[in-house]
């Protein structure tokens, strides 16, 4: 990682924070309210079908302590990730390090950027294409998540900022984490993501063997690897 920094080549921590049902559902923790006006919540959290849910996944930049949250409404998928990396290059990543050829992505070992998730290299691959950027991964090893920086640096003061008030709409979502703000500097940007991300897309072995990747000395097969861009 600190090879990255030295060279000024961003470094991102990424992760998908716990889904939050949306509504006027109990949120853990203590708000101001008027005596003897309390915000009043329902009794059982069942999901809201018009509601639904909230997916925050998101992106952190480890050097330049700036977060990016996409708050998602439909799966969390690799390909729901990967746009979310998609759209933080384009608004944060790239006009903050406009001569980039490498980004360096720490991340865990399962979910929706997992080492064994086939899709998430293919939804890199044209993440890599598109940008030209050599794309490096790293996966944390099974039991040490709560290694990843974006656990301790950024979702948990967004959890921090929204605890005792409930989250009765997206846009409410999307706000209170925009407005997450530390001593340290930390500064996030949030966006809706309404967009579809199907479940159960299969990937042939043709794809897997038409990708420009390159696996690291050190556990490549799983967890370390660098994808290149195959548009010269």
């Amino acid at each position: 990682m600190k090879a990255f920094q030295q060279r000024g080549q961003p470094v991102v921590s990424v992760d998908t924070k716990k889904k939050e049902l949306v509504g006027d559902f109990a949120n853990g923790g203590r708000e101001y309210q008027p005596m003897g006006q309390p915000e009043l919540v329902r009794v059982y959290d069942f999901i809201d079908k018009e509601l639904g849910k909230a997916i925050p996944y998101g992106i952190y930049d480890v050097t330049a302590n700036q977060g990016w949250v996409s708050v998602g409404t439909d799966h969390d998928t690799a390909q729901f990730a990967v746009e979310t990396l998609r759209r933080w290059w384009q608004h944060m990543g790239n006009p903050a390090y406009p001569h980039a050829d490498d980004l360096l992505i720490i991340a865990d070992g399962g979910g929706s950027n997992g080492s064994r998730s086939r899709l998430w290299k293919i939804e890199l691959q044209q993440l890599a294409d598109e940008t030209g950027l050599k794309i490096t991964v790293c996966h944390l090893p099974p039991g040490t998540s709560k290694w990843n920086k974006i656990e301790h640096r950024m979702f948990c003061h967004i959890t921090e900022n929204w605890r005792g008030r409930p989250l009765i709409s997206h846009a409410v979502i999307v706000n209170l984490i925009a407005h997450t703000t530390t001593q340290t500097g930390l500064r996030i940007q949030a966006v809706l993501d309404t967009a579809a991300y199907p479940t159960g897309l299969i990937v042939t072995d043709d794809q897997m063997d038409a990708l420009a990747l390159e696996p690291a000395p050190f556990h490549g097969t799983d967890w370390n690897y660098t994808i290149k861009s195959r548009v010269t």
